[in-house]
This record gives structure tokens, sequence and C-alpha cells, in this order.
């Protein structure tokens, strides 16, 4: 599998690189923004490790360029987890965020766990579709319409509102979501909550909503009316 590593930091980047490789992975770098542009069309690489303080383009805006014309896995890699740091990434598309500084076996567990992720859909192919309301998701072009409205949501936010959907009015852990999102346990349920804002932002719902997506304190969520 081949991961384009984009950090502009030469230590950290040859520390990366020889743990990624000595993992398995085919490692393809980049120092700056511009640079990691020219290699994804390159390179055509299957996930993309991305800092965010680059020079000349920082990481966000690299982000959003690779989501123009790019369905490729993006983990952020940066010092900056604050709340509005997080918020800002995933609005733009990242898959996920590690926080620097961080480990090698940490890292490699992340990439491996989105990997599993996109071969589990690679190889289910169902033709259903699954309707709450006025919402309907389609499994197999993992696209979502309300009222028949497209809705423009990431892979991520697509997998964690498929599952809310499959268990309409049922509480869905916050560790089941998170595992079945991300494709890992253990992850945080801070970014869980993260996603959660932006899919009730782009599904326009509150969470006082009969029919929306609701919060169940030190349990979970549950969508649709129970």
């Amino acid at each position: 599998m081949k991961v384009l590593l984009v950090e502009d930091d030469l230590d950290l980047r040859e520390i990366t690189m020889y743990a990624l490789r000595r993992a398995g992975f085919n490692v393809v770098t980049a120092s700056d923004g511009p640079h990691a542009l020219t290699q994804i069309e390159a390179e055509h690489p299957e996930i993309v490790l991305l800092d965010v303080n680059l020079p000349t383009l920082d990481g966000f805006e690299v982000c959003r360029r690779i989501r123009q014309g790019y369905d490729i896995p993006i983990i952020m890699l940066t010092a900056r987890t604050g709340d509005e740091d997080v918020i800002r990434g995933f609005h733009l598309g990242a898959d996920d965020y590690v926080g620097k500084p961080f480990s090698p076996t940490q890292l490699v567990a992340r990439i491996k766990a989105i990997v599993r992720r996109g071969r589990t859909d690679s190889l289910t192919q169902p033709d259903a579709e699954v309707a709450v309301g006025d919402l309907k998701l389609d499994l197999q072009s993992h696209r979502a319409t309300k009222s028949g409205v497209p809705i423009q949501l990431t892979p991520l936010e697509f997998r964690i509102l498929h599952m809310l959907a499959m268990n309409e009015g049922r509480v869905i852990p916050y560790s089941r979501l998170v595992e079945y999102g991300w494709g890992y346990e253990g992850g945080d349920p801070s970014l869980l909550k993260t996603h959660i804002y932006h899919i009730r932002q782009k599904l326009r719902l509150t969470p006082k909503e009969s029919d929306g997506i609701r919060a169940i304190p030190r349990i979970g969520y549950s969508f649709g009316r129970s």
C-alpha cells in the first residue's frame, strides 16, 4: 500500500517514514503543500498523512484541494489539537486526526484501521437503501439525500449516520459508533461528538427533534423515532 507522508520537519519525516516502511508500507514523501499535490497526481497514493503546519500552503488548504478531485483517505498530523482546528479539519474532509507527539505504533494502527474499513466497503456491495423519514442513504454509492436534496457527507460521516440509521430508534453506544466509524477500538468520543455536530448541521437537525440525532448522556446516540 502506498502512503504519502507530507511533513516539513526533516527529522520527524525520516523517523515516521522508517516506521511506516518497517510496517510494510510503500512510502513517498513531500515537504510542503505544492509538492504534496504534485505527488498525489504523480504517485496516486492510497492514503495521505498530512501535517497541518506546512510552508506555502498549510495542511487545511491542501486537504481542501485534495477533496476537490480525490477520494483518498486523509489523516491529519498536527500539534494543533484544539476543538476549532479539529472541527476545521473534519469539515474539510479529513478522515482522522492524530495529535503530535504520536507514537509510530499508534499511527500504523490508525492507517491499518482505515485500510480495513476500505476493504470491507469494497467487498460489500449492497443495493438497498436505508431510509429514516425523508432521509435516504444509498449504501452502494455512499450518497445521502434529504427530501430528495443531496447531502454532502464525508465517508466517515456517512458511516456514522449509516450505523445510526440501520438501528433507527435504538441507542448505539459511543464505543460501537467509534469502532464502526474509525475501524478500531479506543477512539476519542470527543471526535465522535464533532462528527455528530457536523451531521446535524448538514441535515439541519436539532438534538431535540423527535426524529433527530439524540445524545443519551454517558451512553451514546440514537436516531429516528424511538
